[in-house]
């Protein structure tokens, strides 16, 4: 099997870890990793701030490059619920006025897997070998989980993991208040929205909150910083790399 992965643009500028660790994982487990460079921005940001034709110039490209890597790759795997959702629900929704643009589209979105989804829905492996020693919660962000369905493969995923106990945070579905610009235009609602998610997060005892997306990681770790706390937050695929390459 050979998977082209599209890191997204967080992972790429603040969660490098994540993505190197999805890569180790996915070699580990006998496949064919590409990356190719010239990849940028899915167009996310200003698609949900209503600007259809900038996230139409933005996505162009993205949609014309994961075309040409599925000429020679099987599908693409991206460390991000989010920038998947984009790509695979949305984007015929973007492109739905240009017929051969929206039919790529959908050919992209079919083959387009967000990384524990690929996991367990595709390859069928939720023990890959991983060992992490704490008590860890999960947190579904909303893309990941509204968009795409995904709930049960992260938790499969981290409930194989050896030395690690799991344990479920009250409203684990609800909300963190990034919501990307939402952070920026409703400052005082996105903090509000993440103290009631961290209060939960820190009441299940747990000392590591793990998530499939990067942008609910920066909020979580940044409201948990400034209260003091000592829970960490992990990418679901930085608790799931090898040992020696997890982030201490």
């Amino acid at each position: 099997m050979k998977v082209s992965v599209f890191v997204t643009c967080l992972v790429d500028q603040l969660y490098p870890a994540a993505g190197l660790a999805m890569c180790e994982t996915l070699e580990r487990l006998g496949v064919e990793v590409s990356f190719n460079a010239a990849q940028t921005c899915c167009g996310q940001p200003a698609f949900n701030t209503g600007f259809r034709e900038e996230a139409r110039d933005v996505a162009r490209p993205t949609l014309e490059l994961l075309t040409r890597e599925l000429e020679s790759c099987d599908y693409v795997v991206a460390p991000s619920g989010s920038c998947t959702a984009m790509i695979k629900n949305l984007y015929p929704v973007l492109f739905a006025a240009d017929p051969a643009r929206r039919v790529e589209a959908e050919r992209v979105g079919a083959r387009v897997y967000e990384y524990s989804q690929f996991l367990v829905d595709v390859m069928r492996a939720e023990d890959v070998g991983a060992s992490f020693e704490g008590r860890v919660t999960y947190h579904s962000s909303c893309h990941a989980l509204r968009e795409l369905g995904v709930s049960e493969q992260p938790r499969k995923l981290i409930a194989a993991v050896r030395g690690c106990e799991f344990v479920e945070a009250e409203n684990s579905d609800v909300c963190c208040g990034f919501g990307g610009t939402f952070a920026l235009k409703y400052p005082d609602i996105s903090a509000a929205i993440a103290d009631e998610k961290i209060r939960a997060i820190e009441r299940s005892g747990a000392g590591t909150v793990v998530s499939c997306d990067a942008g609910c990681l920066m909020q979580m770790a940044g409201m948990l910083s400034r209260r003091g706390s000592p829970v960490r937050c992990l990418h679901i695929a930085e608790l799931l790399a090898p040992a020696e390459t997890q982030t201490n």
